[in-house]
């Protein structure tokens, strides 16, 4: 009964997880909006931090990157995590045919390397920021094709049936956790972080649904009176949520440990949701070996040993970087144009974080793609009222803690502000202190949004700025938002005008901020 029950925990912690995410993730967006508006004396004053040196400095300019070394990190990094994925596909094929005795030839060791390989996907799912049709799409599809591929491959003797039972319990389940963790922004984002938490709770429920049985199996005295008292079924309800009010502690001290890991850099996003994606396909072959192996089916787990040596394998490139600090992106944006900034957010900021940092000033529209392990488990333990900024001078010691290092695989991490609505022009200027390029988002923008007014003849007064890309449509009153930059030096300011519905392209609009103005681009100012 034990890889049943270990099935049936994962299985309830996921869709926990799922839920869970999604309910934390509409909490977050709720508190930022309530503390953006909140009265200053509201908010807690933040604890005090050790400055760290900013990355502007007096002769300290940044690296130049093109679009082509941009392209070439991004390629780079796929490369590496597939090389892990295949290593580690390889150990775990080997390892299984000399566990049960398949036969170790070119065709069925490459044939089950390329079915166990699929756990890359969700990476490069990250990566690209692919939509949840695509992710779950390429998923099936390597399954389906893993089967046809085995069916193909494999002795005449094992049929079609038997390989397609076979491969859904071996892959299928972990492929449908993956799914439902990775689904959608927010639970990409919030669920792989939950997971470790519920699975604690799930554990304890489990011990609790034990104990009770162990008392009807005893025929215990209390176990009678529960049931003639509460009844069978509020009985059980008891024993597998009462043991929550102590599991909680452990499950709470794991959160505040990835946290803090998350903002010291002992773990990075990549690589947390890498990992936890090939220990959740390496459960189906410990299950099914649990019964004929008992504690040797933990050797299934082995193979996970190659994710920090391809760590430090990484970090070593990350080091040998040229000197020098890399260009910080200065983000800004129309509030309550959700879409169009999430769309901006992956198709841009997301590739621009393989060459340099991004700083932005918090909004309730970027929180499913910012949202990191610190936040959740500082919102979680009540704390987030912390990270506001109530006093101009709070400025530049929440800038000075920024992480402007890069995470092991070499992606910078994005920096925010949060601000309350008396703080957020102070933010922007020191911002503007660090910062070298401006991505400015200025879709359906109207003369009455007149922080964003306020933004533009901030960008054109400020010395030393090197460019800022501005994107329109046809819908920018573009009128006031260029009487705003009148005073701005010439070529400080590129405008990208969207086609139609259809945003500029994504190499486009890094170009832009790479590589600078080219003759593609429209009239700039």
């Amino acid at each position: 009964m034990l890889p049943g029950k270990i099935a049936t925990l994962l299985i309830i912690a996921t869709a926990l997880s799922f839920f869970g995410a999604l309910i934390v993730a509409a909490r977050y967006r709720a508190a930022m909006k309530a503390l953006m508006k909140a009265p200053v004396d509201a908010a807690t004053a933040p604890p005090g931090k050790p400055a760290k040196p900013l990355p502007h400095t007096a002769g300290n300019p940044a690296v130049p990157v093109t679009l082509a070394g941009n392209r070439e990190a991004a390629r780079q990094l796929i490369l590496a995590f597939l090389g892990i994925t295949l290593v580690i596909s390889l150990n775990r094929t080997l390892l299984t045919q000399v566990m049960f005795d398949g036969p170790i030839t070119l065709i069925s060791v490459s044939t089950l390397c390329a079915a166990y390989a699929w756990p890359v996907v969700p990476v490069i799912a990250v990566i690209h920021r692919w939509p949840r049709r695509r992710f779950v799409g390429t998923l099936l599809l390597w399954f389906v094709a893993a089967v046809a591929l085995l069916s193909w491959r494999t002795n005449e003797n094992i049929g079609f049936a038997q390989v397609f039972g076979w491969m859904l319990f071996d892959i299928g389940l972990p492929l449908i956790v993956v799914s439902a963790l990775c689904l959608g922004s927010a639970t990409r984002a919030v669920a792989p972080w939950l997971a470790p938490l519920f699975i604690v709770l799930c554990w304890a429920s489990q011990a609790g649904i034990d104990l009770l049985a162990a008392l009807v199996e005893q025929q215990s005295p209390l176990a009678y009176w529960l049931a003639s008292h509460i009844g069978a079924v509020t009985a059980i309800a008891l024993f597998a949520l009462l043991p929550w009010l102590f599991a909680w502690w452990p499950a709470r001290a794991i959160g505040r440990w990835l946290g803090q890991a998350y903002a010291a850099r002992r773990l990075s996003e990549l690589f947390y949701l890498f990992t936890a994606v090939w220990v959740i396909a390496l459960v189906g072959p410990a299950l099914g070996a649990i019964a004929s192996e008992g504690w040797g089916a933990l050797l299934h787990f082995l193979p996970l040993v190659w994710i920090p040596l391809g760590a430090w394998l990484l970090h070593l490139r990350t080091d040998h970087r040229p000197p020098g600090r890399p260009p910080t992106l200065l983000v800004l944006r129309v509030f309550q144009q959700d879409a169009n900034v999430l769309a901006l957010f992956d198709r841009v900021i997301e590739r621009w974080r393989l060459t340099g940092n991004t700083v932005l000033i918090a909004g309730t529209d970027l929180v499913d793609r910012t949202i990191d392990a610190d936040d959740i488990f500082t919102f979680l333990d009540g704390r987030l009222a912390e990270r506001f900024i109530r006093r101009p001078e709070e400025v530049a010691p929440r800038l000075a803690a920024f992480e402007w290092r890069p995470d092991i695989e070499g992606r910078y991490r994005v920096n925010e502000c949060y601000c309350h609505d008396t703080t957020w022009q102070q933010a922007l200027t020191e911002l503007l202190r660090v910062s070298d390029v401006v991505l400015m988002d200025l879709r359906n923008f109207v003369a009455a949004n007149q922080g964003c007014l306020y933004e533009l003849q901030t960008l054109a007064a400020t010395p030393e700025l090197r460019r800022v890309v501005v994107l329109i449509n046809d819908r920018t009153e573009l009128a006031p938002a260029r009487a705003a930059v009148a005073g701005a030096p010439a070529g400080r300011f590129v405008w990208l005008a969207q086609r139609g519905d259809t945003p500029p392209d994504t190499e486009e609009a890094l170009g832009a901020l790479l590589d600078g103005p080219s003759e593609a681009l429209p009239a700039k100012t």
